[in-house]
């Protein structure tokens, strides 16, 4: 089975949503990301392959995060998919199946990141087909 993109980013991967701050802007409230979802956002530009013309059908992800301890899970999924947006795809809301794994690696934390055009129609919804049509998995 090959991906049509498959590469790494290091670094412990952040989530967009569990550690959100409130800072005024203009005197109001407003709510963003955490410093270390920022920083990772920094990291992961620098990394990331850029297309010239990112992918404009749906796609299928897989995302192997590897971090440095026991505490995280996997919120990081929405912050990845979110980061990849006008490098490899256009919108994130052209994932139509995704996959995350969790993994320990406490000296070199990171993210590996699949990612393949879908080869069956999902118009219908993916649940009418099987997941090993939908991420091109085989079974020998």
């Amino acid at each position: 089975m090959s991906w049509d993109f498959d590469f790494w980013i290091q670094g412990e991967p952040a989530s967009a949503k569990n550690q959100r701050r409130i800072v005024r802007v203009h005197g109001k409230p407003r709510i963003i990301k955490s410093a270390k979802a920022l920083a990772y956002k920094k990291s992961f530009d620098e990394q990331c392959p850029v297309l010239d013309e990112p992918i404009t059908e749906d796609v299928a992800i897989v995302i192997d995060a590897y971090y440095a301890s026991r505490r995280p899970d996997l919120a990081c999924m929405d912050l990845i998919m979110d980061l990849l947006q006008g490098k490899i795809y256009q919108n994130d809301r052209q994932v139509k199946a995704s996959c995350s794994v969790w993994n320990l690696d406490k000296y070199n934390p990171r993210v590996r990141i699949r990612l393949r055009k879908m080869t069956v129609d999902v118009s219908t919804g993916t649940s009418s087909h099987k997941l090993s049509e939908i991420l091109g998995l085989t079974t020998e």
